[in-house]
């Protein structure tokens, strides 16, 4: 019985731990829809299908907590250059952990 109770415990903690990520990782895992969000918005924005995509910088963003009980969600914020039929732009992407996809705000500049 004691050594159940302790298979429990030591499993509990380990699914425990598991959930656990560090921010560089969360930052990581949701690169490939902030590159994908990017893309799209630049291949319409450009009139180019075939741009493609990069990034540029990315970090996690520090939300300040305004109640402890209810932190917002982190997000990470990507800087991404899209390029393609001679023109190029720059796009801040940024994404929420858990959240359903990515927001691409405006373009910073477009070179053409």
């Amino acid at each position: 019985m004691k050594t159940f109770r302790t298979l429990i415990l030591a499993t509990a903690a380990g699914l425990a731990l598991a959930g656990c990520q560090t921010q560089q990782q969360i930052v990581d895992e949701m690169q490939a829809d902030a590159v994908h969000t990017a893309q799209r918005r630049g291949a319409f924005e450009l009139n180019c299908p075939a741009a493609k995509a990069e990034v540029l910088s990315k970090e996690m963003i520090q939300s300040p907590i305004m109640n402890p009980r209810f932190a917002p969600p982190q997000r990470a914020e990507y800087t991404v250059g899209v390029s393609g039929c001679g023109q190029r732009s720059t796009y801040l992407v940024v994404c929420a952990e858990g959240g359903n996809g990515c927001i691409a705000a405006g373009s910073r500049n477009v070179v053409r």
